[in-house]
């Protein structure tokens, strides 16, 4: 094979992986940096909280005690039930936005494929030990279990629907239930940040007398608000971003 040959040939092979993965335009790419931004900034806070966590939680398991807070007691009581869900979760929030960048899919297209499976069982189990979670032992009552059988459900469903695509060979549509999956999926990151609002109209307005812990009522608020907001960007995003069903 003369030089010329082997090159137009390396040519052929880039364009049809490009092709296959989905790659967006320099357009598109643009548009993305701020949600990528984004991104690591809520990624940062669900490790933050998951790190806090763990050092709440922990000692009181080796120990066999009971925290002082009973919203830190329903993960000590049933930690492989609480971290088989927080455990996978953190895996796919990691290793989602990687499968999502274009750059990632085009130059490493067989290891999108193989971490995708991967990241595909840690989400769905991750979702349905959530709903589980939200239903039998809801700190929040019942709007927190009501977000939570909602919007559970609505990530499970994005998942499967994702990989039906994929299996079919719907390469744009598994693209956008995979976005819609990831947005409800990060949406653990903005709940705190809307119990942390909570908690600080609480202390300013009722003086707590330095009582931290949210009340119960506004955490279930919390959840809807957190996860509703991820639910619609991401539907205004893949409205404004045709070029994923290139």
């Amino acid at each position: 094979m003369t030089r010329a040959a082997a090159a137009l040939a390396h040519r052929v092979r880039v364009a049809h992986t490009r092709a296959v993965a989905g790659v967006v335009e320099p357009e598109g790419r643009r548009r993305v940096r701020p949600v990528g931004l984004a991104i690591g900034v809520l990624t940062t806070i669900v490790l933050v909280f998951v790190v806090r966590r763990l050092a709440t939680d922990v000692p009181h398991v080796l120990a066999g005690t009971v925290p002082d807070d009973d919203l830190a007691e329903k993960y000590v009581a049933h930690p492989w039930l609480a971290y088989g869900h927080i455990v996978p979760g953190v895996v796919y929030l990691l290793g989602a936005p990687f499968q999502l960048s274009h750059r990632f899919r085009s130059r490493h297209y067989v290891l999108h494929r193989r971490v995708g499976r991967v990241l595909l069982g840690c989400a769905l189990l991750s979702g349905v030990l959530s709903v589980v979670l939200g239903v039998v032992f809801a700190w929040g009552r019942g709007a927190e279990t009501s977000a939570t059988a909602v919007f559970g459900t609505w990530f499970v469903v994005c998942l499967v629907l994702a990989f039906r695509a994929i299996r079919g060979g719907r390469v744009a549509h598994h693209r956008r239930w995979m976005v819609r999956a990831f947005a409800v999926g990060l949406g653990v990151a903005s709940i705190r940040l809307w119990v942390g609002v909570f908690t600080g109209i609480q202390l300013g307005l009722l003086g707590m007398d330095g009582d931290t812990m949210p009340l119960r009522a506004t955490f279930g608020v919390a959840f809807w608000l957190g996860l509703s907001m991820h639910v619609l960007f991401a539907e205004w995003w893949l409205r404004r971003t045709p070029d994923l069903d290139g």
